[in-house]
């Protein structure tokens, strides 16, 4: 027995070499057509046996029906937007129809539990104008509170583990998962210091997540910067 012969029992051609074989010589195929016809499948659908064209039609059509999910889930995500985005425009019109700056932050608040469902609302602003000094939403920030607003370079989301914003909210026991959104000049810079904070809580740990995007929350802030700005 040759040493060749030898050696082709003792290394058995595996599927790899096959399919190596396969995908680098593509007239294969062209030379023994014959054999397209004859190889045939098991439906992973019907478990009956299936030619090779049909195999590929089911492919294709599950194939497309993926292509059509992440179509509507796109269509989803769109029409998503446009009424976030309708939420938004009407809030921000709500700002500019306030008159007297001293109504803004209560405005801020509660249009924002309005227009996205937040359950509790909250905001202190510090560095106001004398005329507000005495207001509510001027009172009862510690030095802590306002370097913390500092520190954040985008929105905070996460669970409740203490902060001392959560007093400000009605019902700060309720609180489970919060927001919070620093308050900068206008236009905002992450390395200008905050005037304020914006809170949003809910009861549902769920709401306000580690794992959420914080853009959207990042131009509410934008937004409300931009009126709160009054009060300084």
């Amino acid at each position: 027995m040759s040493n060749s012969l030898n050696t082709a029992l003792g290394n058995p051609f595996t599927e790899e070499d096959i399919a190596s074989y396969l995908a680098n010589t593509p007239d294969f195929f062209v030379r023994h057509a014959d054999l397209l016809a004859a190889v045939q499948f098991t439906s992973p659908h019907s478990h009956r046996t299936v030619s090779l064209q049909e195999r590929q039609a089911e492919m294709l059509r599950e194939k497309i029906k993926v292509l059509e999910q992440r179509v509507m889930e796109m269509i989803r995500n769109g029409n998503d937007n446009v009424i976030l985005s309708d939420r938004v425009l009407r809030w921000a019109c709500s700002l500019f129809q306030v008159a007297d700056a001293a109504a803004l932050p209560a405005q801020v608040s509660e249009e924002i539990k309005r227009q996205f469902s937040v359950p509790q609302v909250a905001i202190r602003v510090w560095g106001v104008a004398a005329e507000y000094v005495g207001q509510s939403f001027a009172q009862g920030v510690s030095d802590d509170a306002k370097m913390f607003a500092s520190s954040l370079m985008e929105p905070f989301c996460g669970l409740n583990t203490g902060f001392e914003c959560v007093g400000w909210l009605a019902e700060p026991g309720a609180v489970t998962s919060l927001a919070l959104v620093p308050l900068r000049s206008v236009p905002t810079t992450t390395s200008s210091p905050a005037f304020g904070m914006l809170v949003l809580a809910s009861s549902d740990s769920q709401r306000f997540h580690s794992g959420m995007g914080t853009e959207f929350l990042a131009r509410i802030g934008d937004l409300a910067s931009a009126a709160l700005s009054r009060l300084r």
